[in-house]
């Protein structure tokens, strides 16, 4: 959501020695909010793959959510089925986003084995312009603060020293 000429722009760097650098700092600073978040920023494809239709409401880890592509199952003789739209309903206006059978209906019997149910989403604010400003000043940010302590400590006054406290976050999304 933030170019690199955004970054160089509010970094006051107007040389290309960095460039590398400064895109790799983008790029961990946009995984640290949409962790910290649980948001999606700029609109992306996921799969979400469960072990069955367990509970009467399937909820979606990250928000916003645009669309739900399919809805995919195995049913009891192993073959992949595609739920059909109008059997169930989305509701991509709550945090998290739910979906649930239509009235009336129920979910599917599931062949009962690990990853037996696939939900294919979109989620996301759309393109890098549309996410809000707030996020983006949040990145911007995080790149100066990376930008500017390159180290793991940062020099307080008088000499002494202390971690940088996000530091440990940028692990995060890989846990």
């Amino acid at each position: 959501p933030v170019s690199l000429a955004e970054a160089k722009r509010y970094l006051r760097v107007d040389f290309p020695d960095d460039d590398a650098l400064i895109t790799s700092l983008i790029s961990a600073a946009r995984m640290a909010a949409e962790t910290l978040t649980g948001r999606q920023l700029v609109t992306a494809r996921w799969k979400l793959v469960l072990n069955g239709f367990r509970e009467c409401m399937i909820l979606l880890p990250k928000c916003p959510v645009q669309s739900v592509v399919a809805i995919q199952y195995l049913d009891m003789a192993g073959v992949i089925q595609t739920m059909p739209p109008a059997d169930y309903v989305v509701d991509n206006a709550s945090e998290p986003a739910r979906i649930a059978p239509v009235f009336g209906k129920t979910w599917p019997i599931t062949l009962p084995q690990i990853g037996a149910v696939s939900v294919t989403f979109d989620a996301g604010y759309g393109p890098a312009a549309s996410v809000p400003e707030g996020l983006k000043s949040w990145i911007k940010l995080r790149v100066g603060s990376l930008y500017a302590h390159r180290e793991e400590v940062a020099l307080l006054t008088r000499g002494s020293i202390a971690p940088l406290p996000f530091l440990d976050g940028l692990l995060d999304p890989y846990k």
